[in-house]
């Protein structure tokens, strides 16, 4: 089947993938294809079964790192658009495009609690609940009840809870190939004005400790308990080094949160996978803990790995020599 017999999906071709990435960067994709329904995606899946260009699938691209040369295929969109939402007493059937702050919004106005966390993150609901994402290092993997998926064949399924086998931002969607487009969240009775406040206070608490005011993806690296517990999260390990405010060209760390990194204008993927080498060999080097990131990299043929392990690739021998950094901004 072509791209343009596909029902239920809107299809635009040379896309800036700069424009739809939330680090504004990336060169351009030779086609997006935006779920509009769960048949859209059934039928795109089916379709690029068939097919040998390079294929992927991304929500609102919260921790993905697109390449400055571009992606040479074909990426299914399932975001906006997708994102109808039902409320029967304390269960939330919502489809997986829809944008965690709307629908931590929405669960409040029905007086329901449980995703208060959840309320300042950026991103789609089917992404959220396949990484088991949350905050306060808290996840919504505790919430769901059930996920609905279709897989490359186009084939539905589900899971239950216990069978999504959450963990610490993991779950076993990360390792099945498959696109999440229904999930089920049973949530408690709450006032809801109480739950508004709650949300109100998490807003305002990213934003004073988060860089929102210039494109980033959000955390760089994950946090891990051992080191948490004697060096502390990686934004202090970061400035304890010395890193805070450092750049390589258009990308900087964050001079308000040492965990972010942000484009101050014209980033380059290669300036953010640098950056990256250089605070996991200072950090490994000043506290003996290898941080490995959230952050996904994709490069031109669609392959994606841990941004951490790309940069790995890219400078083998370390960061220093012709790749010198700018003095602090």
């Amino acid at each position: 089947m072509d791209l343009a017999a596909i029902r239920g999906v809107k299809i635009a071709f040379d896309v800036s993938l700069a424009g739809i990435s939330r680090w504004a960067i990336g060169g351009p994709a030779r086609a997006v294809v935006s779920a509009v329904t769960a048949e859209g995606v059934e039928q795109t899946l089916r379709t690029m079964r068939d097919r040998r260009d390079p294929f992927l699938v991304v929500g609102e691209t919260s921790n993905l790192l697109f390449d400055s040369e571009g992606f040479d295929g074909v990426i299914l969109r399932v975001g906006r658009g997708f994102d109808h939402c039902e409320i029967q007493e304390t269960t939330v059937r919502a489809e997986a495009g829809i944008s965690i702050p709307q629908l931590a919004r929405l669960t409040a106005d029905a007086g329901l609690s449980g995703l208060e966390h959840t309320v300042g993150i950026p991103g789609t609901l089917g992404g959220l609940v396949t990484m088991n994402g949350g905050s306060q290092r808290r996840g919504i993997g505790s919430h769901v009840g059930r996920v609905v998926y279709i897989d490359s064949d186009g084939r539905r399924g589900e899971l239950s809870q216990e069978e999504c086998r959450f963990a610490y931002r993991r779950s076993v969607l990360q390792e099945m190939n498959v696109v999440v487009v229904e999930v089920d969240l049973n949530l408690d009775r709450a006032d809801a004005a109480v739950v508004h406040r709650s949300m109100d206070a998490v807003v305002e608490s990213r934003r004073s400790r988060f860089p929102e005011h210039l494109p980033n993806c959000g955390s760089t690296f994950l946090s891990d308990p051992e080191m948490y517990a004697t060096v502390g999260p990686p934004g202090r390990a970061i400035e304890d080094v010395g890193l805070k405010g450092f750049r390589r060209g258009g990308a900087q760390i964050s001079e308000q949160h040492a965990n972010f990194i942000v484009n101050t204008g014209g980033a380059t993927s290669d300036d953010v996978l640098w950056l990256i080498a250089k605070i996991r060999r200072d950090v490994m080097q000043a506290t003996g803990f290898a941080m490995d990131c959230e952050v996904r990299y994709v490069n031109k043929q669609g392959e994606v790995s841990a941004a951490h392990e790309a940069a790995q690739q890219r400078w083998p021998g370390g960061t220093s020599g012709g790749d010198s950094l700018p003095a602090h901004a």
